[in-house]
């Protein structure tokens, strides 16, 4: 009998307490939309926890498109929610987007959740800010994406002897004629290759494949929702398991280069023979020139470990993305494959010549092959950014320190902006910059340009 009684006490107990917190959740709720002003309409979903489930649970699927289109429709192209811990105004308005982007520093500031934030940690070119960020997003580009790195360093060279060396793996397995082939395994594995032989110099084997196994694992933690570090089973507990073996490989590393540099009693290191080697992202870092001045070795770990996964995953998915969308379309793959086979003709009979600058800038229909697929299909859907002041728009009121998610997908795929939206059509971009279609066109482009150049994005970065 007391046993009974004891049983029923604790139960009101529980649901007292429970009955408590949701009260003061949508108290605080109320009070905090009172406070703000008008906030565009939207769902916060369930207390705590918001419309996060539902958020994860969409993109991780093939089409993460309907828990925006389904508010957009239902709420307008801005909408608030509740996502990450956080109340969040979600955009698919490109006039907003435009207006966000470019009040960079001054009305909004990088924020990321802390699933992303904590894994890549707090000095990644993500997360700097005002003019430290400026440098080094300069050096980033400098050294990996600017017109002379492909032209002048040996990136251009670097990805034709990867792209080799892994379509001969292919004709050289153990049967000879594999039957099928992982495309989206391989394309990562190529990106993640490249990316780390830029970074700090390390040619495809053991090290660099035990390293990409790590970050894998990372990389799920992304949108998962944070448990506490000791939950280790968890998918935000093995990705920061994971997290901490790379930054123990990328620590390693940093040390050895100290001492080669040490060794050496220069401010580049030797090769074996004597001939000095080119500096790859490590050595700058280390140098300390304009850009990267005075990085200590955290902040060296956190940056290149950012960048890892820039290389790894969106690049990657793209080029397999395209693959898939050109297999679809006989017509357009017949027009690739033409303009690329003209680009080896005029090499002659050495096909081992690897591809120059002068070829790369010869591949109009392939460029538009890639334009269509980042917009299509570009992973990175958007950017979260935070209010630093109010901001006003079209009658609502973003308050101080409201986060927002920028969607650039959401305004590719609006037939608003592009006809057929959702149909791969690389044949869009071929139109001319000046005809009946220019205001058209131009108002494409801007889209496209504005967002796609969210210069702070890091993961957005082409290698």
């Amino acid at each position: 009998m007391d046993s009974g009684r004891w049983s029923l006490q604790l139960f009101d107990v529980m649901l007292i307490v429970i009955a408590g917190i949701v009260f003061w959740e949508l108290g605080r709720r109320r009070r905090t939309r009172a406070a703000a002003g008008r906030l565009p309409p939207g769902s916060v979903g369930l207390p705590v926890v918001g419309e996060t489930l539902r958020l994860i649970a969409a993109y991780k699927t093939e089409d993460p498109e309907p828990f925006i289109d389904e508010r957009v429709r239902r709420h307008g192209r801005l909408f608030t929610t509740h996502v990450f811990g956080e109340r969040t105004v979600f955009s698919a308005d490109p006039e907003f987007n435009r207006m966000v982007l470019g009040a960079e520093g001054r009305a909004v500031e990088c924020s990321y959740p802390s699933s992303i934030s904590t894994l890549l940690g707090a000095h990644s070119l993500l997360l700097m800010r005002g003019a430290r960020h400026k440098r080094m997003h300069s050096l980033t580009l400098t050294r990996l994406a600017s017109p002379a790195a492909i032209r002048d360093a040996a990136l251009l060279p670097d990805i034709d002897r990867l792209v080799r060396r892994t379509l001969d793996s292919w004709s050289s397995s153990p049967s000879s004629s594999p039957s099928r082939v992982l495309l989206l395994d391989q394309a990562k594995k190529i990106t993640f290759e490249l990316t780390v032989k830029q970074l700090v110099s390390f040619d495809p084997g053991e090290w660099t494949e035990s390293l990409r196994r790590e970050y894998l694992l990372l990389i799920e933690g992304f949108f998962s929702i944070p448990f506490p570090s000791f939950l280790f089973f968890t998918t935000y507990g093995r990705a920061l398991k994971a997290r901490k073996k790379v930054e123990a490989a990328l620590k390693e590393v940093i040390r050895k280069r100290k001492q080669e540099k040490a060794a050496a009693g220069a401010s580049m290191t030797t090769a074996a023979g004597g001939n000095k080697k080119r500096k790859d992202m490590l050595d700058e870092l280390m140098d300390g020139g304009d850009d990267a001045e005075g990085m200590t070795e955290e902040e060296t770990v956190d940056f290149l470990l950012a960048l890892l996964v820039a290389g790894y995953e969106t690049t990657s998915t793209i080029m397999t993305l395209a693959v898939k969308f050109l297999t679809d379309l006989p017509h357009a793959l017949a027009l690739l494959r033409e303009e690329q086979e003209g680009i080896r003709a005029k090499k002659g009979d050495d096909e081992e010549q690897p591809l120059a600058w002068s070829d790369y800038k010869s591949m109009p229909f392939t460029q538009c092959v890639i334009n269509e697929t980042l917009r299509v299909a570009n992973i990175i859907s958007g950017v979260f950014r935070r209010a630093m002041t109010d901001i006003h728009f079209k009658g609502y009121k973003i308050p101080k320190g409201c986060k927002v998610f920028i969607s650039f997908r959401a305004v590719h795929l609006d037939p608003e902006y592009f006809e057929d939206a959702r149909t791969f059509n690389p044949w869009r971009w071929q139109v001319p910059f000046l005809n009946l279609s220019t205001l058209r066109y131009r108002a494409q482009l801007h889209i496209i340009c504005i967002e796609d150049s969210g210069v702070n994005n890091l993961m957005s970065l082409s290698f």
